[in-house]
């Protein structure tokens, strides 16, 4: 079982089956499901170590997009009256504008985390500090290093100021409630907001201790291109920054299938070994996770309980009833005050790597 935050809410994955739950401002619940089928499934060859980490990471990615659109459209964001552009992007290419939006966020972010991650450091430290301030070639593998401490300034700077945005910070505590709910199933006591709250916010699987540990080997494999690759120091500047961006680049799916293994052993194995490699990665969760309230929580046993229906018997006819959608019959102050006293069973009950590992996010 996995799970990632969302816009007032909290999407749970469990097999094939991917749960969002949000809370609109009338306080009432919107449940919707898509189907994901990991190409890992189909193709057995695809699940061997390593390379499971990368199917895994490029389906999570996707995975992620959906799930925030499916939370903006339960939300009503895309409710208000259509533009041409979007009238046209919908007829031509079948999408509307939040996908879209996303779509080039996500790829505006992946350039940014390139130019954050990999080629600043690389030229605050190769250029500025080594060859500008000491003249060149005085750090040797200590570049590597250095990098790493920059990269990780660079990762809880990012983190601390996002979390000064009320927005943002109520995905926090959403993401709090996810990990608990999850906290709670695992420890096999009854899934209610009263018991998910005594259980931490932290989690082993999360998708922020992944990122953090990737940031730790990131380090290693600086230390590793430098020493088969002595050259590229020797190159004029701007060609060795480039060409190091581009083995970096080259061995990211490495690192990442390196990084998921880790995360998949930590989540199922608690060791000295595991504790002390986990210990950032949970720590940095301070900052990426907040305490939610029993109304955060109840969205994401709803979604948990939604993903697991046929270990829940009373949501599976919770899910199949569909409260959340207006009846033709219904007002929609009677379909908001549906939702809110139906079913018995489940808001009492439901008042919270991914596929394993941590898909969590």
């Amino acid at each position: 079982v996995g799970g990632q935050a969302v816009l007032e809410g909290v999407m749970m994955k469990a097999d094939d089956h991917v749960v969002t739950t949000c809370r609109k401002e009338d306080g009432s619940l919107v449940v919707t499901e898509q189907k994901f089928d990991s190409v890992r499934q189909k193709h057995k060859i695809l699940d061997l170590p390593i390379l499971r980490g990368i199917i895994n990471f490029v389906e999570t990615m996707i995975l992620s997009v959906h799930t925030l659109e499916a939370s903006a459209d339960a939300l009503g964001i895309e409710e208000e009256e259509e533009t041409k552009f979007e009238k046209w992007l919908k007829k031509h290419f079948g999408v509307g504008i939040v996908r879209v939006a996303m779509v080039i966020g996500t790829i505006l972010g992946l350039l940014l985390a390139v130019g954050l991650f990999i080629f600043l450091p690389r030229f605050l430290v190769q250029t500025v500090l080594d060859r500008w301030i000491l003249g060149g070639g005085r750090l040797g593998l200590w570049a590597a290093v250095l990098e790493g401490v920059i990269k990780i300034a660079v990762f809880l700077s990012y983190l601390a100021l996002v979390t000064l945005m009320p927005e943002i910070k109520r995905v926090f505590m959403y993401h709090g409630a996810e990990h608990k709910s999850i906290a709670c199933f695992e420890a096999g006591d009854e899934l209610t907001p009263e018991n998910a709250m005594k259980h931490k916010r932290f989690h082993p699987r999360c998708g922020t201790s992944f990122m953090f540990f990737m940031i730790l080997l990131g380090v290693l494999a600086g230390l590793f291109i430098r020493m088969i690759f002595p050259g590229i120091e020797e190159l004029p500047t701007a060609l060795g920054n480039l060409i190091y961006t581009a083995i970096r680049l080259l061995i990211l799916p490495l690192v990442v299938g390196i990084g998921y293994e880790f995360i998949r052993y930590a989540g199922k194995h608690e060791n000295l070994f595991t504790k002390i490699l986990s210990a950032p990665g949970l720590w940095v969760q301070r900052l990426t996770t907040k305490e939610p309230t029993e109304d955060m929580l109840e969205c994401a046993i709803t979604s948990l309980k939604c993903s697991l229906r046929d270990q829940y018997p009373e949501f599976m006819a919770f899910y199949k009833e569909r409260p959340w959608e207006p009846k033709p019959e219904e007002s929609a102050e009677e379909a908001s005050a549906g939702v809110e006293e139906a079913p018995e069973g489940a808001s009492d009950e439901a008042e919270d790597e991914p596929d394993e590992a941590g898909a969590e996010v």
